[in-house]
């Protein structure tokens, strides 16, 4: 089965590929690997904004992610690349958290389990969570990822 259909048969709709905001590429591809820059949580085309440990709740930075990680599956489509995924290799997670807070691995497990309900084994990865005092447009979470292509 393909992602394209996998995605159809788990009832998921992809958001609109995000524009760069700044001097980058969404996709590079290069040695059989798509590196996809980081990703923003939009949520009805808004960027969830906010910082956990203060005015987010581990829940709402979980579903963060995971909306940084559908962006992630929507910039690969737009890229003509999904259906050619062989493995998520390693994701970033980047959370804008108070120094006290130490549930990153639990927010990033949002954009982690999308993976694996997408692309099933596959979709095992490598993975750092770590807290960061701010992100690009107030953004509660950021994710990047590294895949590898089929041949």
């Amino acid at each position: 089965m393909s992602y394209t259909a996998k995605l159809a048969e788990l009832g998921i709709t992809l958001p609109k590929a995000a524009a760069p905001v700044a001097s980058y590429v969404p996709v590079v591809v290069s040695g059989g690997m798509a590196y996809v820059s980081g990703q923003l949580p939009f949520v009805d085309g808004v960027v969830v904004t906010g910082r956990l440990g203060d005015d987010v709740s581990v829940e709402d930075g979980k579903a963060a992610a995971r909306a940084c990680g559908l962006m992630i599956v929507a910039q690969l489509q737009a890229a003509g690349l999904l259906d050619q995924v062989e493995r998520v290799v390693k994701l970033g997670a980047f959370i804008n958290c108070t120094a006290d807070f130490t549930q990153q691995p639990e927010v990033a497990n949002g954009a982690s389990d999308l993976m694996e309900q997408i692309f099933g084994g596959a979709g095992q990865h490598a993975r750092a969570a770590v807290g960061v005092p701010a992100l690009p447009r107030g953004a509660a979470v950021e994710v990047d990822a590294i895949v590898a292509l089929k041949a």
